[in-house]
Parts: C-alpha cells; sequence; structure tokens
C-alpha cells in the first residue's frame, strides 16, 4: 500500500486514492530536465504519472489550439497562454506564471574561447563558424536569442552564422555535437548534468533581452482538471520551486 508523502495542498487537491491516474503535459523545450524530474517527485507523491511532451513553445501552442489533448501547458513564455486564454482553449483562471528563464552563452569543454572572458565577442572569432539558437518564429528563447544580438549590435555581423533548431533543445543539441561552436541556450539546459560536464558558458545580463516570464495554463478539454491543477500547484509549492531553482529557474517577482 503506498504512503502518502504528499505536500498538504496536494494531499487536499488529490489523495491518495488517486495513484495509478495520469496527465499529459505540453512543455516548452527549456523544461526538458526541470520538468522531468518535476514530475518524477510529483508521481512518487502521489502515484499520478506525469507524461510530458517537449517541444518549442509556439508549435505546441499551434497543437493545443487544434485541440491536441494535453491536460496542461507550461510555455517559455507568458503570451502564448494569454492568447489560449483569450480563445477560450485553457482555463483563463488556471494562468500562472511559474519562473523566469534565463539565456546564457554555451561552448564545448574542448573550445578553446573562454565565454566568461570574450562574453558576446567570443561570437566574432573566425573559431566560430556556426551559432546555434532556437528558431524565434515559435520559441521563446530564439527571441530572446535574437534581442541579445541586436541589443550587442552583432545581428548583421553574424548573421550567416546563425544555425536555428526547431527548440532550444535541438539548439544545445547542435552545439552539444559539435554542429556549431557556439550557442545561445535556455540556463535551465546548460546547468542539466550532461550539458555541465560537457559545457561552459556565460550568463547573458538580464537587460539584454525581453524577461523571459515562464507560464503555465491548465487545458479547457482536460479530462483531468484537477490533477492537472494539482500538479500545477505542486510545481509553484516551494518544493517545486526549490527544483526550478536547481536548474537557473527563478521564481518571478510580482508584475
Amino acid at each position: 500500500m503506498r504512503k502518502c508523502l504528499l505536500l498538504p495542498l496536494v494531499v487536499a487537491l488529490v489523495g491518495c486514492g488517486w495513484a495509478g491516474d495520469s496527465i499529459t503535459v505540453a512543455a516548452a523545450a527549456d523544461l526538458n530536465y526541470a520538468l522531468t524530474e518535476l514530475g518524477k517527485r510529483f508521481e512518487s507523491e502521489t502515484g499520478t504519472k506525469v507524461v510530458v511532451s517537449f517541444g518549442s513553445s509556439g508549435n505546441l501552442f499551434s497543437q493545443i489550439q487544434n485541440g491536441a489533448p494535453f491536460d496542461l501547458f507550461f510555455s517559455a513564455d507568458e503570451d502564448y497562454p494569454k492568447k489560449l486564454a483569450a480563445m477560450g482553449v485553457v482555463d483563463a483562471a488556471t494562468v500562472r506564471t511559474y519562473a523566469v528563464g534565463h539565456l546564457v552563452l554555451w561552448v564545448p569543454a574542448n573550445s578553446p574561447l573562454d565565454p566568461e572572458k570574450l562574453r558576446m565577442e567570443l561570437l566574432t572569432r573566425p573559431e566560430v563558424a556556426r551559432i546555434a539558437l532556437a528558431n524565434p518564429q515559435h520559441a521563446p528563447y530564439g527571441r530572446a536569442a535574437m534581442a541579445t544580438l541586436e541589443h550587442y549590435g552583432m545581428k548583421d555581423g553574424v548573421a550567416r552564422k546563425l544555425v536555428y533548431g526547431e527548440n532550444v533543445s535541438q539548439a544545445a543539441q547542435f552545439v552539444q555535437s559539435g554542429n556549431a561552436q557556439a550557442g545561445l541556450i535556455a540556463l535551465s539546459l546548460a546547468k542539466s548534468p550532461a550539458m555541465a560536464s560537457s559545457g561552459k558558458y556565460w550568463e547573458i545580463p538580464s537587460d539584454a533581452y525581453p524577461e523571459l516570464r515562464q507560464a503555465a495554463v491548465v487545458v479547457s478539454g482536460s479530462h483531468q482538471k484537477k490533477l492537472a491543477r494539482a500538479f500545477l500547484d505542486f510545481v509553484l509549492s516551494p518544493e517545486g520551486t526549490a527544483i526550478l531553482r536547481k536548474f537557473g529557474l527563478t521564481p518571478p517577482s510580482q508584475p
């Protein structure tokens, strides 16, 4: 018999009798490691399995708009959840900003270039033939990367070097695999065990790009709204916030 190891908040919303149920979550690719850990912790405490599909926020937005059967949506920005709420596709009352994301300049560990020393100048070096970033058309981290290049007056100068991943996780894979020599990626990925051991980075100052306020929302068509709300509350709880912090996702300040 499963012991109840639940936070009081989750106990009130779920209860041990719901063990064995599951929820499906659409999540921005920067959450690949953080949300996986959050899902495992939630399952261990409630018996509810969290099945996550990762992708760019824009693509997931389109899927949910077209009726994809998700229970919950974690976006890398606030705009996509708010747009879905305006359409009535999600429950507007459940929109929650769960974290602020951060952008880094990442290079492989064997790179002769030091991002802490060179900072954005690193991207102009001849050793850097390709710079990976998420597609800004549907990835908030891609838009943040382009804003950063504009902020430093580098957009035109490095334009020919840019290669775009479908999402920020794929952009990270490009540079991690050596297909690009540098990447503008999410801090939450740079802090993951795989990337922390294989690269080095410089955290880009937050004033170089619009704040990456990341929001989540329960989908209107969900058949597991109670469980979806419980998981969202768990992510926002002190335990959930601590896991997000571990991956560089900081709590949002009040608007």
